[in-house]
């Protein structure tokens, strides 16, 4: 052989109708009417499980709205669905996902180490929130009208994990034992001190930050010892860093910030494997929450919402064993 060469195309998609008919006959003896009983298809949606699963992948994965959704179920696989009908499916499906949302909420709430972080949305024309909770096994979305800590408390049922990552916002403070502060947020404020200052505070923070995540990064080719050592080096240097006197208000506000997080930055070298140093984690969850806010500005009900949050929770939790979303998503709406 001396080479091969894949041509690759779909099979043309068209639905497939079962017809389900009922009878009725009368016996010529005696009269009597017999009915067959009335079938499955009769008393739910005529709609299956992959029309379902297609459904809400396209609309809650691919942003695709009621009325383009329509137009694709017709031109692409002749089926005719209203706008309506595609609402019936979504609300139905949702109490799947619910109880999905349940099992990975019952999961965060046991966990040692959560992870949060928030974006804005609009829901019912008003200014929202879309949560996210990382665990180690867990992710868990959460719609709300609110960004207040009561939220999180809510979700959280009462259970302190050890450690808490999350950005330095006052509701994501104290659900937890010890606080880690996301270092990424606080180095993208030291870079613009860096460009907007001359002062020198800024970049001795800079180089200092920097060899932090050095450190986390090497973690694993240290020894216990090593890394003691280095955090003492780290913390003497901050504290020197923190005792300047600056001119500049922008080295000053940098300088000050620095000083309120400063038992929150360290944290991660307490339990490598449960806590990270930057909560990038969340922002990738949160992400696909901001691209649906940009295509489709919001959810025109709560309930609406609430089915996505339920949905990305089953699927983000499923996908950090490696499960695929619409697979995911095909086997909880069949189940």
């Amino acid at each position: 052989m001396i080479g091969a060469y894949d041509s690759v195309d779909l099979p043309p998609i068209a639905p497939l109708t079962t017809r389900h008919r009922r009878l009725s006959l009368t016996c010529p003896g005696c009269g009597a009417r017999s009915k067959a009983p009335q079938p499955d298809a009769a008393s739910s949606s005529p709609f299956g499980p992959m029309i379902g699963a297609l459904a809400f992948y396209l609309k809650h994965f691919q942003h695709v709205s009621y009325w383009r959704l329509e137009g694709l179920f017709r031109d692409v696989f002749g089926l005719r669905i209203s706008q309506g009908a595609l609402a019936n499916l979504f609300r139905r499906g949702s109490a799947r996902f619910e109880a999905g949302k349940a099992d990975a909420l019952a999961r965060l709430r046991q966990a040692e180490a959560v992870a949060s972080d928030e974006t804005g949305v609009r829901i019912e024309g008003a200014n929202s929130q879309h949560w996210v909770f990382l665990a180690k096994d867990a992710v868990v979305h959460e719609a709300a009208y609110s960004r207040g800590a009561q939220v999180v408390r809510d979700v959280m049922g009462g259970h302190r994990p050890r450690f808490w990552l999350s950005d330095r916002y006052a509701a994501q403070q104290n659900h937890a034992g010890r606080q880690q502060a996301c270092l990424a947020h606080l180095a993208r404020d030291i870079a613009y001190g860096v460009e907007a200052s001359e002062d020198m505070a800024p970049f001795r923070l800079k180089l200092w930050i920097d060899d932090v995540f050095t450190l986390w990064r090497g973690l694993a080719r240290y020894a216990a010892a090593t890394i003691k050592r280095k955090r003492r080096e780290l913390e003497a240097r901050l504290a020197d860093i923190l005792q300047t006197r600056s001119d500049c208000d922008i080295a000053r506000r940098l300088l000050a910030k620095i000083a309120n997080a400063r038992d929150q930055l360290l944290t991660f070298l307490d339990a490598p494997d449960l806590v990270e140093p930057t909560n990038n984690g969340s922002e990738r969850a949160l992400r696909p929450a901001v691209i649906n806010r940009k295509v489709t500005n919001g959810f025109r009900s709560m309930w609406a919402a609430q089915t996505d949050a339920a949905v990305r929770t089953v699927v983000d939790t499923a996908r950090l064993a490696g499960q695929n979303p619409f697979q995911t998503i095909r086997t909880t709406i069949e189940n």
